[in-house]
């Protein structure tokens, strides 16, 4: 084998060991207006309840490269949308969310796991009345690509969990209304 040829072989290969060995990881800013947390319940037996909040913020960082990322969401619970603007007041009192003495839920994720280059899962640390409590979202749908109107990256994820509400102080009327609570939430968001 020549000498030029091997050179070029040793360069590839030390080329190839220094882009995995400083990849980038890329922030993403949360898209309020494409990110909704929902979440459902049985109620009394009846129906399956859907709700939602409108106001979410936070972060997404995700290395494609070193297969590592991480996220950090704050939802504002005042923003919760039941669809009936009465019962909106009561799921914010004490029984519920006490959003007066707890505005916030947070999620502050402690791993995610890829299978090849997607993330499929982000375990991580739920906080909803001051309680914070493991759990595990399992991502539906993961989509990273540029943004055909911003002209920037962008991700979309689809993730869910099923959580106790009676973990989080919430569990006035269970079991009759429904301790396992859904949660499925929306997210896009916009390479900073």
């Amino acid at each position: 084998m020549k000498i030029s040829t091997k050179l070029k072989i040793t360069a590839a290969f030390v080329a190839s060991l220094s882009s995995s060995a400083f990849a980038s990881p890329e922030t993403f800013i949360i898209d309020g207006t494409h990110t909704f947390p929902r979440f459902s319940y049985n109620h009394f037996g009846y129906t399956k309840q859907l709700s939602r909040f409108n106001k979410t913020t936070g972060t997404i960082v995700i290395d494609k490269e070193a297969k590592t990322g991480s996220v950090d969401v704050t939802i504002d619970m005042k923003s919760v949308d039941t669809g009936f603007g009465v019962f909106d007041g009561i799921i914010q009192g004490a029984d519920f969310f006490d959003t007066e003495k707890y505005p916030t839920a947070t999620f502050k994720s402690t791993k995610v796991r890829f299978d090849g280059d997607k993330p499929v899962t982000v375990d991580g640390d739920l906080t909803i009345k001051g309680v914070s409590k493991p759990v595990t979202l399992t991502i539906g749908s993961f989509q990273l690509a540029a943004h055909p109107m911003l002209k920037k990256d962008a991700i979309g994820v689809n993730a869910s969990t099923t959580i106790k509400r009676t973990d989080f102080q919430a569990g006035k009327y269970a079991p009759y209304v429904g301790d396992d609570v859904a949660i499925d939430i929306a997210v896009e968001a916009i390479k900073e």
